[in-house]
């Protein structure tokens, strides 16, 4: 393949609208012209977004890669998550200048111009390294493919949880005989749920954290919702809106509900108010190791099934093959080598709350050890995502024109149902419109599968 057809310019507008080139950095990525560490005959260049806990997971994994293959030099690079870090990978993959490894959303995928901006993954070069279709969630492995080919290796998916306070639900009768939370099956039960937790909590606390002001969790939560009720987006030539008002309302009535009833005060610390002593708090499994490292005796299951089918909000890091011209030979190959390492040696990713996309690691020993991970493992069967469309996918244009109509809802600003009419004319827009990436519509954006 040759150079995408894209201009500076363009790139700068479609991934986040950044204007200033020199705030970019590549520099400091480096350009392949830095020396190779001692012993190596390959380098293979990595670009990631994990900070925090997620970074040092990813060091580790990596460390662990160079030690057990010294002949492949490994330059990672860590650059600021979310639109930053995707206009510079558009701009490098533009520019020929791409690394040899990337991580993206799974969402992203879609709206990055698989065949442009990314390469294909050889998928014969990754069984070779034990990495196959058959390891993973059909439906997962899916969702990188585009055009029959594979654009994205899942490394795991990331979900929306219920974290709950074992020894407060204790004290209201809420802990079933395996000192889990009770499974929840309907609206009237979950609110049963809150009600008799709060008669029990401390005072001065909410009984719930749900992040009611902020855009991407309310609209995380709402996908999942939606889901739930069997709501559908598009049809499958993404030609047209089957998008659900009706149930859209239910969803957010429901939302609103936490807030009208008094279970939750808004614009409240979340996570500080569940380390105190908040019965309940819907967060990313990411915050596994805060609530563990602040040593509470809790549990975390996926996002209740209030609606009666089990969904819960799931996005995914999976690494991608950033376009470049004449891709191949060592350094591909070692690209394949290292994705597949880190997919097959996942167990110090599990550490941070994440559920491995390998499927051999869920049946280990030792991840069936690991608490809450094994509680929620089953999130892995029951994944409510955005549509595989060019504008979805984490941080995507869709997040951020649905997320703040759907707060609005839920912090009653404006009512549940004229939101829904709200979203449905969003998404009708957006329908039509052309990803800045490649001038196309959704409909023209390629096969789903």
């Amino acid at each position: 393949m040759g150079r995408p057809d894209l201009s500076r310019r363009h790139l700068l507008s479609a991934a986040g609208g950044l204007t200033v080139a020199a705030g970019f950095g590549f520099a400091a990525l480096g350009t392949g012209a830095d020396a190779l560490a001692s012993g190596a005959d390959t380098r293979v260049r990595y670009w990631n977004l994990f900070s925090g806990g997620d970074g040092a997971n990813m060091i580790a994994m990596l460390d662990a890669f160079r030690k057990a293959h010294p002949g492949i030099d490994v330059k990672d690079s860590t650059l600021q998550w979310g639109n930053p870090f995707y206009t510079k990978l558009a701009m490098a993959a533009a520019g020929n200048r791409a690394p040899d490894l990337g991580v993206m959303h799974m969402g992203r995928v879609t709206g990055f111009s698989p065949g442009r901006l990314l390469d294909p993954w050889d998928v014969g070069l990754l069984a070779k390294y034990g990495v196959r279709e058959q390891d993973y969630n059909p439906a997962l492995w899916k969702r990188g493919v585009i055009d029959g080919k594979l654009y994205a290796l899942p490394l795991d998916i990331h979900v929306q949880l219920c974290f709950y306070r074992k020894d407060v639900l204790k004290k209201a009768g809420l802990l079933g005989d395996d000192g889990r939370m009770i499974p929840v099956t309907s609206t009237d039960e979950w609110f049963d749920v809150l009600k008799k937790a709060r008669a029990v909590q401390k005072k001065g606390l909410q009984t719930i954290g749900l992040w009611t002001n902020d855009q991407n969790f309310q609209w995380w939560f709402f996908v999942a919702f939606y889901t739930q009720l069997g709501g559908r987006w598009f049809n499958a030539d993404n030609t047209e809106v089957l998008f659900d008002p009706d149930k859209a309302t239910e969803v957010l009535e429901f939302l609103r509900r936490h807030v009208t009833d008094g279970y939750v005060i808004p614009g409240a610390p979340t996570g500080e108010q569940f380390i105190n002593g908040a019965p309940f708090t819907w967060e990313g499994n990411w915050s596994v190791p805060v609530f563990s490292g602040a040593k509470l005796d809790y549990g975390a299951t996926p996002l209740p099934a209030v609606f009666g089918k089990q969904a819960t909000h799931a996005e995914s890091h999976a690494f991608v093959l950033p376009h470049q011209a004449g891709r191949g030979g060592a350094t591909n190959e070692g690209a394949h080598e290292l994705a597949a390492y880190v997919v097959t040696h996942a167990l110090q990713w599990a550490a941070g709350g994440h559920i491995p996309a390998y499927t051999p690691t869920l049946s280990t020993a030792a991840y069936k050890k690991l608490t809450p991970q094994n509680e929620y493992v089953s999130a892995m069967d029951h994944q409510a995502t955005e549509p595989k469309v060019w504008f979805a996918g984490s941080t995507g244009v869709l997040a951020q024109d649905l997320g703040p109509v759907v707060v609005s809802s839920t912090m009653g600003s404006a009512k549940p149902a004229s939101v829904a009419q709200t979203m449905k004319k969003h998404l009708t827009r957006l329908l039509a419109s052309k990803n800045p990436m490649d001038g196309r519509t959704a409909a023209q954006g390629g096969a789903v599968a």
